[in-house]
C-alpha cells in the first residue's frame, strides 16, 4: 500500500495548529475539537480533520484532541522532537535580526553559526554568536551536523551563496533575497519574500473614493 503524498499546502499548515495548540497548552486547556480549532484559525474544520488524518488518528469522535498528545505528534510529523541546527549566510541588518530572535525559539530549530563575506563584520558578535568568514562554511556544517541554511544576503550574491551552501551538503533553504535560487532538486527551497508578500496584499486593499483626484 502506497504512502498518500502529502501537498505542500497541508506540510504549511501544520506550524499553524503546533502554535495555536502550544497556546491552548499554557492555558492548560488539555481538549479541543476540529469545530473550536477551525472558529480560532479561521479554516473549515473538515479541512483540519483530513490534514490531521494523513498522519494518523489522532483525535476521538465526539471528544475532539488531546492538546498535549496532538502538540506532541505534530511536533514528531514535523521533525522538532530533536534538535535541528541551522546556519544563516549574510549578518546584515535582517540576519542580525534573525539571529537575535533566535533566543526566543522555542523549538529545537536553532542557529548555530552565523557567516559574512565583509571582512568587517567576520568577528563581531551576534546574540552569543561569532560572525565568521564563509570560507569556514563546510567544516562548520560537517560539525554541526547542519542541513538547513538560511540566506539573507543582497540579491545579487544570493545564487552564489546557495551554491556554496548545496556544495556543502546542505538539504534545505530559507531563502529572504528577492530572488529566485536555482538548486538541484534534492533540495528544497522556501522563498521569503517581503516585496512580493506586500505587493499581494495590496491587491486587497479597497479603493477609496476620491482616490484619484487631482490626478
Amino acid at each position: 500500500m502506497k504512502t498518500p503524498k502529502i501537498s505542500e499546502a497541508v506540510v504549511r499548515r501544520l506550524p499553524v495548529y503546533l502554535r495555536f495548540l502550544n497556546e491552548l497548552n499554557k492555558r492548560n486547556i488539555h481538549m479541543v475539537s476540529s469545530q473550536d480549532l477551525g472558529q480560532k484559525l479561521n479554516a473549515n474544520p473538515a479541512q483540519i480533520r483530513k490534514d490531521l488524518a494523513y498522519f494518523g488518528e489522532f483525535g476521538k469522535k465526539g471528544i475532539g484532541y488531546d492538546v498535549p498528545y496532538l502538540i506532541e505528534k505534530i511536533r514528531q510529523i514535523l521533525k522538532l522532537d530533536q534538535l535541528i541546527p541551522v546556519v544563516l549566510i549574510g549578518a546584515g541588518n535582517l540576519g542580525r535580526a534573525l539571529c537575535n530572535y533566535n533566543a526566543y525559539l522555542q523549538d529545537n530549530m536553532k542557529i548555530v553559526a552565523v557567516f559574512d563575506a565583509s571582512p568587517v563584520r567576520v568577528g563581531e558578535q551576534i546574540n552569543n554568536l561569532k560572525v565568521q568568514p564563509v570560507a569556514e562554511l563546510k567544516e562548520t556544517l560537517i560539525r554541526h551536523k547542519v542541513r538547513i541554511g538560511i540566506i539573507t544576503v543582497p540579491a545579487p550574491e544570493a545564487q552564489s551563496v546557495a551554491n556554496q551552501l548545496v556544495e556543502a551538503g546542505i538539504e534545505a533553504i530559507l531563502n529572504f533575497a528577492p530572488v529566485i535560487i536555482k538548486v538541484p532538486d534534492a533540495v528544497r527551497v522556501h522563498h521569503a519574500d517581503f516585496t512580493t508578500e506586500l505587493q499581494s496584499l495590496a491587491y486587497y486593499l479597497e479603493t477609496k473614493s476620491g482616490q484619484l483626484q487631482g490626478n
